[in-house]
């Protein structure tokens, strides 16, 4: 059986705690930051945790995790 392929993309995106749960940056912090308040900018430099429904779905995406 050959060897699976990671999605890049995906490889990109998402990264694997050490628990086992996936983590991604939160969106809304690429442009018009000059409206959006500092608090808001502090808590979108946090990273989110992926969703449970979607994990399945990440994990797919990404064979070595």
């Amino acid at each position: 059986m050959p060897k699976l392929k990671t999605r890049r993309a995906a490889a990109k995106r998402f990264q694997v705690t050490g628990s086992g749960k996936f983590v991604k940056q939160r969106s809304f912090h690429r442009h018009n930051l000059g409206k959006k308040t500092a608090k808001r900018l502090r808590n979108l430099r946090k990273d989110e945790v992926v969703a449970q429904v979607d994990s399945g779905r990440v994990r797919r995406m990404l064979p070595y995790s």
